[in-house]
């Protein structure tokens, strides 16, 4: 991955502000280190506002992206919609990153749960390894420096 090489991403969206897809591109940007390319358009719906016209405008944004993030805290409003993306992205042997509700701790409903690759808390660090590695399959162990005083 380098900025010639961007890692190709889709975030799961319904066509109106979320805070937690901003919240997404938030914790991307803050890491100096890390290129990506957004294929969705969530500031972009379709003209024709039908179910199949939805889904192959959803399908157009998913087909270039190496990996599909969702957050689980859009299934609350628009469980069939995500239920959709995360079951192309799963047809079109993409991998899935779930994260998990942003600060507080609510059950992800089993169907949701089943078609992730992977399930992550809202941490930069979880986030970037994650596509890291389910997107190019690149290792990702880091290892902290503890820096401490010995009197």
């Amino acid at each position: 991955m380098s900025q010639r090489n961007p890692i190709k991403l889709f975030v799961s969206h319904a066509w109106e502000d979320h805070e937690d897809y901003l919240r997404v591109f938030e914790f991307l940007e803050s890491d100096a280190n890390f290129y990506y390319q957004n294929f969705s358009t969530p500031d972009r719906p379709p003209a024709a506002g039908d179910r199949e016209t939805l889904r192959e405008d959803l399908r157009q944004q998913i087909n270039p992206a190496e990996a599909v993030i969702v957050a689980s805290s859009l299934c609350r409003r628009h469980g069939d919609l995500v239920l959709f993306q995360m079951n192309y992205a799963k047809a079109c042997e993409k991998p899935v990153i779930l994260l998990e509700s942003y600060g507080v701790k609510e059950d992800i409903p089993k169907p949701i749960a089943d078609l992730a690759d992977e399930t992550i808390s809202w941490d930069k660090r979880s986030l970037i390894d994650a596509i890291r590695r389910q997107a190019r399959h690149e290792d990702t162990t880091r290892w902290d420096t503890i820096e401490f005083k010995l009197d």
